[in-house]
């Protein structure tokens, strides 16, 4: 099962509809829903949500839309969408081609360990 992570501002408009998105991307790939959500605003969170604007989806810790994380990342995020316009959250289909890429090769790792 791959880790899921939703990195966000507690003020972020667009958290709401992230968290739908990945539900919708969890059933498009066949997966039970499973993730962490991390508050960049707490002291508590890893330090690489730190990097990331808001919000953000890492798949076993990459970010879904292939952004790297940088500095000073106290930010909203924006996505392209399939047509060229701006969006707030990444679409099901990124969300849900990272979870099948990342059941896949956990899948072919099982595989090759049992062996």
């Amino acid at each position: 099962m791959p880790t899921v992570e939703i990195i966000y501002d507690a003020d972020c408009p667009n958290v709401k509809d992230a968290r739908a998105q990945l539900l919708r991307a969890f059933v498009k790939a066949g997966l039970p829903p499973q993730w962490v959500e991390w508050d960049r605003g707490v002291s508590e969170s890893p330090s690489y949500a730190h990097r990331y604007g808001s919000p953000t989806i890492l798949v076993n810790g990459d970010d879904v839309a292939s952004a790297p994380p940088s500095e000073g990342a106290a930010c909203c995020r924006l996505y392209v969408d399939e047509g060229g316009g701006l969006r707030g959250v990444p679409s099901v289909e990124a969300i849900a081609l990272a979870l099948l890429q990342a059941k896949d090769a956990g899948d072919i790792i099982e595989q090759i360990e049992r062996r």
